[in-house]
């Protein structure tokens, strides 16, 4: 078994988690606001134009689960009720330190779980069309963005002016910037870094709430791993290429992304809502800005949106653009839109893309490890 090799200052994802505790906290006692957030469809910058610090809710963890099986049903995806049990049990911090919630109907679970935090704490739901492409799904989605602009004016007495919309949206947009350049560099071939620091970098620095230190960091460290690639890595053999698609793997990084490096993979991109799902496609700085918000957070491919052919058609381009080997699913057990998309995915990658497919279904506790790593194992074996 092969080691993943890390930077001397790396740390893990729950580590991050860990270090953002205080600093949310002394953001907090400095008078900052703050906005607990969950998805990518989440309007940042509106959040920011707000003078406020948007801060991801979505948990981790085995140990939130019992106490939301209090109230919701065994049967739910382990992200959700991991969240849940996070905020009703107090063990979440940045759920305790933000002011109200900002959420949006991803999935019927969350969408039943937000009933049960707004009786705890002041949550503002975005109403998803449910498609892209409907008759009036842009314009309804405009309005869900005035209505948000006006619950935060309303709930903070303020004005949120187009001015600061429009600062906050090319901030964002050179932050989106920097997280790209970031994922690409695992276009190279052989990839100068693992996947599994690729996206603990990315996932952790959700928690970073300088967004000017974290495009320092990023374009930093994108530039020391494109002249590590130049220096040590072109032209020597490379291991087999696995893209990454489907749930977030924030909860299952270690027991998926490190095992598959692990086993003798390299995990080049991930075509999930931890990847650049969301960065490849910039705000409009032209246009009104809540027009352009809203054009451009529904631009986002979630299998929640019905159809949803834009994730086949971003899937193939990183195929290519990654030189991927194979493609590996993860389904985090009850998410049913990402379950019932699996096998049309799975027909595009073999089919149209002519590469190897494997899907894997689980959840947030170590009992399945052994079965993933003998399927892991083989579909490895199976690339070369």
């Amino acid at each position: 078994m092969s080691q993943i090799k890390l930077p001397e200052d790396f740390v893990t994802y729950p580590e991050a988690r860990k270090k953002a505790f205080m600093a949310l906290k002394a953001l907090k006692e400095s008078g900052r606001r703050v906005v607990g957030t969950y998805c990518t469809y989440t309007p940042q910058e509106l959040v920011d134009a707000a003078d406020a610090t948007p801060v991801s809710l979505c948990a981790i963890g085995e140990e939130n689960i019992p106490p939301a099986e209090k109230v919701l049903p065994k049967n739910l995806c382990p992200l959700i009720k991991a969240s849940f049990g996070g905020a009703v049990s107090d063990r979440c911090p940045f759920y305790y330190f933000s002011d109200m919630v900002l959420a949006e109907t991803t999935c019927d679970g969350k969408k039943k779980m937000y009933e049960y935090l707004g009786k705890m704490k002041h949550t503002h739901v975005m109403q998803l069309p449910p498609g892209r492409t409907g008759e009036g799904a842009l314009a309804f989605w405009k309005l869900e963005m005035e209505a948000l602009r006006r619950d935060l004016e309303n709930f903070y007495g303020i004005t949120i002016t187009d001015e600061k919309l429009r600062q906050a949206i090319k901030l964002r947009n050179r932050e989106r910037k920097a997280i790209l350049n970031y994922y690409e560099v695992g276009t190279l071939k052989p990839s100068p870094i693992s996947g599994y620091e690729l996206n603990t970098i990315i996932t952790s620095n959700e928690y970073a709430f300088d967004i000017e230190k974290k495009i320092a960091f990023l374009e930093k460290r994108t530039a020391e791993l494109i002249e590590k690639y130049h220096a040590e890595c072109e032209g020597k053999p490379s291991r087999p290429r696995i893209l990454i698609s489907g749930c977030p793997t924030h909860g299952v990084i270690d027991k998926v992304i490190k095992r598959i490096e692990e086993l003798g993979a390299d995990v080049v991109g991930f075509e999930n809502c931890c990847g650049p799902r969301e960065k490849k496609d910039p705000v409009d700085e032209t246009k009104d800005p809540i027009t352009a918000l809203a054009e451009k957070y529904l631009r986002v491919n979630c299998s929640v949106m019905s159809p949803n052919p834009g994730r086949l058609e971003a899937l193939g381009e990183q195929i290519d653009d990654y030189k991927v080997d194979g493609v590996i699913e993860v389904v985090l057990m009850a998410c049913h839109t990402y379950a019932i998309e699996s096998s049309a995915v799975k027909e595009y990658v073999t089919k149209e893309k002519g590469i190897p497919f494997l899907s894997i279904t689980t959840d947030y506790s170590t009992t399945d490890q052994g079965q993933i790593d003998t399927r892991l194992g083989a579909f490895i074996e199976l690339l070369g």
